[in-house]
């Protein structure tokens, strides 16, 4: 095995999350959980995509990384309130701390997320 494909396989990327597990992640997590809910049709969350997954490598000892698809999680979108997506938010210990609508640049993503965590 090459050097690239151990790297390729060591990064870390962001964990899709059905209702249920959402709700044991969010509020069993020893560390903050960044979640993006997105949509496979939205083109910002397509935009976004990319530097969320940048973001859950380069911050993993600082926060969990999880994507809730809204399509597919109607019921947990409305119960959290996203109403555009992409929506990204931030939960510590299960309470909602922190959240944003619309797509960012790498640079004030990582900064937002490390104000918020």
């Amino acid at each position: 095995m090459n050097l690239e494909t151990k790297v390729a396989q060591s990064v870390v990327r962001p964990v899709a999350l059905s209702g249920a597990q959402f709700e044991q992640h969010v509020a069993n997590s020893e560390l903050p959980v960044v979640v993006d809910f997105w949509a496979p049709w939205c083109g910002p969350c397509r935009a976004m995509a990319p530097v969320f997954e940048r973001a859950a490598a380069e911050l993993e000892r600082e926060a969990r990384f999880v994507k809730v698809n809204t399509d597919e999680e109607q019921a947990l979108a409305m119960r959290h309130g996203i109403r555009g997506i992409p929506t990204l938010a931030i939960f510590k210990r299960g309470v909602e701390v922190a959240r944003i609508s619309g797509v960012m640049d790498g640079a004030r993503f990582m900064a937002w997320v490390r104000a918020n965590t």
